[in-house]
């Protein structure tokens, strides 16, 4: 699946500090593909933060267009339990 990103999303991934290959490998092997509104998907996985010393969550919204995934942007979160559905990873 190709990836496209937006400005947007270009601008808040550097800003927060994402690292572009986390956000590609996540896309490419979600752990969890939640659907959101307006046609949008979440895309979500967990994952030791070592420069907080604990498990955080990499959440990315997107729409899935013409084989690909179009990413409007993406954040890190510690609130786990309220993102999370179902049980573990």
């Amino acid at each position: 699946m190709g990836i496209v990103f937006s400005n947007h999303a270009i601008l808040e991934i550097n800003r927060r500090k994402i690292k572009i290959e986390d956000v590609e490998r996540l896309i490419n092997n979600p752990p969890q593909k939640i659907p959101s509104k307006k046609n949008r998907t979440i895309v979500q996985g967990k994952y030791h933060d070592k420069d907080h010393n604990k498990e955080m969550l990499l959440r990315i919204i997107g729409e899935e267009l013409e084989g690909s995934f179009y990413v409007i942007t993406a954040c890190r979160t510690s609130k786990i339990e309220k993102y999370w559905k179902g049980d573990g990873l």
